[in-house]
């Protein structure tokens, strides 16, 4: 196996791999200097600042480079290696783009297909693999080696159809980035109450990770709790008065938020909707309107 864009991806699975017994050719990134030091986190491979025919000598190249980088690069890889590509596997990292990025590599002949791993990159070390979802898709032998590679690692290969990647990506988006901004928008409003940072992170963290715990346990509706669950729209409309006076983009945010939560967990969803509409609009600065003709 060959990696360009030997990034936080590229580097955690290429040592792991090497780990593994697998054989690690050609590590390519944008420079000399960033390739060795790619090379020696995986502890094989030889490193190029730029793409080489080299590549050439491996079955499969796995891209793990930014998503707005694959398409050059196949387009690259494609006029370097022509029919030499004919039978190779290609398969890219990314989480949001599917197989359709690497069709000048298709055209020359090879297979290609993604590989996701659903994990987050720290970049130091390796974070732990096993069990972790590998979303791929793409060619029949590019699937085929996807999860040979996924499995390997211990991982758990799951097909998604390319033309829908780009939902499974907003998917992961909003259970990890988009959870780490509502933790960090509960703790600066602690913080702002005069809490120290830790004193905030002490409180929200176990209240979070129970709500996860029960969530994996019980499922989505046991799990549910707070005002909007019991129907308690004074203080829903309490909460909202409060957010309004301190921090307008997280009032936005939290009434978004109820309403989605609605949507998704509330057996009545019509019944509340109504309730948190007609919160809204007591809410709503009253606009005076002149009267008569100018």
């Amino acid at each position: 196996m060959s990696i360009i864009g030997a990034g936080r991806v590229g580097r955690a699975l290429g040592r792991r791999l090497h780990e593994l017994g697998w054989k690690i050719g050609v590590v390519v990134t944008r420079s000399e200097a960033s390739a060795r030091r790619a090379v020696r986190f995986i502890g094989a491979g030889k490193p190029h600042g730029g793409l080489t025919r080299n590549l050439l000598a491996s079955q499969v190249i796995l891209i793990a480079a930014p998503d707005d980088a694959i398409s050059g690069i196949a387009r690259d890889l494609a006029r370097m290696g022509g029919e030499e590509l004919r039978g190779k596997v290609a398969l890219h990292t990314s989480g949001a783009q599917d197989s359709r990025t690497l069709a000048p590599l298709k055209e020359c002949g090879a297979v290609v297909g993604s590989m996701h791993p659903l994990q987050t990159f720290s970049g130091v070390g390796v974070p732990p693999l096993e069990g972790k979802v590998f979303a791929v898709e793409g060619d029949i032998v590019a699937v085929r080696a996807a999860n040979q590679i996924a499995r390997a690692l211990c991982g758990s290969p799951v097909h998604i159809a390319g033309e829908k990647k780009i939902l499974y990506h907003a998917a992961a988006a909003l259970a990890s980035g988009h959870v780490l901004a509502l933790l960090e928008s509960a703790t600066q409003l602690l913080i702002s109450l005069g809490m120290k940072r830790s004193e905030a992170s002490r409180a929200l963290l176990p209240l979070t990770r129970q709500v996860l715990d029960n969530f994996q346990r019980v499922g989505p509706s046991a799990a549910w709790t707070g005002p909007l669950q019991r129907g308690d729209f004074k203080v829903v409309e309490a909460h909202l008065r409060a957010l309004h006076d301190s921090r307008e983009d997280v009032a936005n945010a939290y009434e978004s938020l109820n309403r989605l939560a609605t949507c998704v967990l509330a057996q009545d969803a019509a019944t509340t909707l109504a309730e948190l509409e007609k919160i809204s609009a007591a809410l709503k600065p009253k606009v005076k309107v002149r009267g008569g003709y100018g």
